[in-house]
């Protein structure tokens, strides 16, 4: 069906910055993308169509990650995003490593969607067991932009190591996770929503491990960074690896201020939806934990109007406006 000329007046593109296509930003965002999308034309929602916002059209567009989506949305380069919580927050206050750009003051959070958990992967033969065993390896931390490489430096950190220490290498989880397998490098970071896709592919192909983050190194770490929580990622998360614990952060899909406050309101309605519980249950592993209960958890930077007057039309936010 052609839409009449007056609703392909009314069409209205939202890009969505995700991460690389190994990763869980990508897959959930697309699925966040079809679930708040009404493109013109389409049929009702009560007809069995798309239950999204009328005339939207929302892109999940690959990106280097949560560092690069932030500055996105604070420039305008991008209408929303998704960015852990961390990541958001020091961008927000211009502070760690948003220093020196000044505060993020147009970011605004939609909702708070699943926990990613910090992987350390490596071959199981590599005998690397600590993270102090990475010294002198050669070890990927993700792109420049990404928030994997943020949080691999405060893990180095805390446990006393540098790049200095071992061969440093800023690559995309997928990439190397190839390069693992080519036995060009040693190990690498991801942040992610276990199971990310780099890893399990990479798990069917070789035996991998995951590094324990454990200990009073980790127990100071999360003493000077309240965003992080101890978590397991679980047994056969991955195939052949058995239960291991780490540190997670909240992923976030974020706005700007700029936008629309009955848009973010209407977009924020969809995604919370039966239509979207079931894309969300169906559409991916991680998409079964992003849940309404959970959607203002570990929220540090402001919601957007649109989004807060959802949140307390729905009884999650008391008091008046």
């Amino acid at each position: 069906v052609i839409p009449a000329l007056a609703d392909i007046a009314e069409l209205h593109l939202f890009r969505i910055g995700t991460g690389g296509s190994g990763g869980t930003y990508y897959p959930i965002g697309g699925l966040v993308a079809l679930a708040i999308s009404n493109p013109p034309g389409s049929r009702t929602c009560e007809s069995g169509g798309s239950c999204g916002v009328p005339g939207l059209v929302a892109i999940a567009q690959s990106s280097n990650g949560s560092v690069a989506n932030v500055r996105a949305v604070q420039s305008g380069a991008l209408e929303s995003a998704f960015a852990q919580s961390d990541v958001a927050y020091w961008a927000y206050t211009g502070s760690g490593g948003f220093s020196n750009d000044g505060s993020a003051t147009r970011l605004r959070t939609i909702a708070s969607l699943y926990p990613e958990s910090i992987h350390l992967v490596t071959r199981r033969e590599s005998g690397i067991r600590t993270v102090g065993d990475l010294r002198g390896k050669r070890v990927s931390l993700d792109e420049p932009g990404s928030g994997t490489l943020t949080d691999a430096q405060i893990v180095l950190e805390a446990f006393g190591l540098s790049t200095e220490d071992f061969q440093a290498e800023y690559i995309k989880p997928d990439l190397a996770a190839e390069k693992m397998l080519g036995n060009q490098i040693d190990a690498f970071f991801f942040v992610a929503g276990y199971p990310a896709l780099s890893i399990s592919r990479l798990a069917e192909k070789a035996e991998i491990y995951l590094v324990p983050l454990e200990g009073a190194e980790l127990r100071e770490l999360m003493r000077t960074h309240r965003f992080f929580s101890e978590t397991v990622i679980p047994k056969n998360s991955y195939t052949g690896v058995a239960p291991t614990p780490t540190l997670s952060v909240g992923a976030q899909l974020i706005t700007s201020s700029e936008q629309d406050e009955v848009l973010i309101y209407e977009i924020t309605k969809s995604l919370w939806n039966a239509n979207s519980r079931w894309l969300l249950d169906n559409g991916h592993a991680k998409g079964r934990s992003v849940t309404l209960e959970t959607a203002l958890d570990g929220i540090a930077t402001p919601l957007h109007p649109g989004a807060e007057r959802f949140y307390r039309e729905v009884g999650m936010l008391a008091g008046d406006k």
